[in-house]
């Protein structure tokens, strides 16, 4: 693996657990596609560090189970401003 990559993967994984942030969240930030987000913390990060990999998938999949309520609560901002014009 590249340096880079080896630093990338490191600093995506740090930055998840000291936020909290989602894959997309996370991938705006740093510049890069959220399937590279995807793939540095699930298949490159265990080969790398697997405690850190596992904190960082205890992460995910919390965002993984309210997802739901996210995209309930833009529709619902979506629509109360379009009531309020």
């Amino acid at each position: 693996m590249q340096d880079y990559i080896l630093q990338r993967v490191i600093d995506v994984a740090n930055y998840i657990l000291d936020t909290g942030y989602t894959v997309r969240q996370t991938a705006q930030i740093f510049g890069v596609s959220k399937s590279t987000v995807h793939k540095d913390v699930t298949e490159r990060l265990p080969q790398i560090n697997e405690n850190l990999a596992q904190d960082v998938r205890v992460i995910l999949e919390k965002n993984k189970a309210e997802r739901h309520l996210r995209g309930g609560e833009a529709t619902r901002l979506k629509y109360s401003s379009m009531r309020a014009q």
